[in-house]
């Protein structure tokens, strides 16, 4: 069992992360940028090894404007081997990553110009991907997408949209429940027609469900995973308290999050923790696993 975190480690000065606005855009501005972000990832990776957190979610503005139409910088070429660099640490320390795109990628929507602005940006994170030369259980984490007045209908579009992606965006595909639209059901539903993997979020289940156990309901995420996408992936957050619904803990629960472990025993997964306090809340979830003897 691997844990990690997304993106940002709040230990460290620096992010891999960093932008500007649209109107700085210049090729030396996107240069410069892209050399600390990727100075930082490989920073952020080198902690994670020390601390034995073997799960990390790249941040998706790794590379600002990437899928824009202003970014004209050979960024792929340019930092070819600093990404063949962070490639080579990950494999060689058997780490795992992965990348989670913003809330408007929508491959399901109506709109085809969403949609061709959505396959861009998946492009994209395949993109980084493939440069660093990680094998597909480095997978990019998205949501089903939007209802749209007719969940039949958005599911229908969700699978004929993905039969039309590139199989670099295919082989490391992966839809996510949400609390609010598409459940577990609804993902597993999608799984049947076109074989792509689901990640069980355990807080967006918890906020909507049909009523079934934790257990049972992640036993049948972890089937649609195959040895070429690697173990399951489980995303851990839950509830903060004195806060809307759906709105995620600043730090982890430990009482929960021991639960959760437990109620869960005997099936294998690999957990990022979507937890705000990010990397802390990792390592205290680690030390939870070696008191339950579940790692060394």
């Amino acid at each position: 069992m691997k844990i990690g975190y997304p993106c940002i480690n709040l230990s460290l000065p620096c992010r891999s992360s960093q932008g500007f606005r649209l109107a700085s855009y210049s090729e030396e501005r996107i240069a410069r940028t892209v050399e600390s972000n990727l100075a930082c990832l490989l920073e952020t990776l080198k902690f994670n090894r020390k601390h034995e957190l073997f799960f990390f979610r790249i941040s998706s503005d790794l590379i600002p404007f990437a899928s824009h139409p202003v970014c004209e910088f050979p960024w792929q070429r340019v930092f070819k081997e600093t990404f063949r660099e962070i490639g080579a640490f990950i494999k060689k320390h058997q780490m795992r990553v992965s990348m989670h795109p913003d809330q408007f990628i929508l491959i399901n929507s109506p709109d085809k110009e969403i949609f061709q602005r959505s396959v861009k940006e998946l492009l994209y994170h395949a993109d980084v991907l493939d440069l660093s030369g990680v094998d597909e259980t480095a997978k990019i984490q998205i949501h089903v997408g939007g209802v749209y007045g007719n969940k039949v209908q958005g599911i229908k579009r969700f699978i004929e949209r993905y039969k039309r992606l590139e199989d670099r965006i295919k082989r490391r595909l992966v839809i996510e429940n949400d609390d609010r639209l598409y459940n577990v059901e609804d993902c597993l539903q999608i799984h049947e027609e076109i074989k792509i993997p689901v990640v069980f979020d355990v807080f967006h289940f918890r906020c909507r469900n049909n009523g079934e156990r934790v257990r049972d309901a992640l036993s049948k995420v972890c089937s649609t995973w195959s040895g070429k996408d690697g173990v399951p992936i489980v995303d851990y957050s839950s509830q903060e308290k004195n806060k809307r619904i759906g709105t995620h803990a600043r730090s982890i629960n430990i009482n929960d999050f021991r639960k959760f472990i437990k109620e869960t025993e005997g099936l294998h997964f690999d957990i990022m923790c979507e937890i705000k306090d990010k990397e802390k809340s990792a390592l205290k979830a680690l030390n939870v696993l070696r008191e339950m003897k579940l790692i060394s």
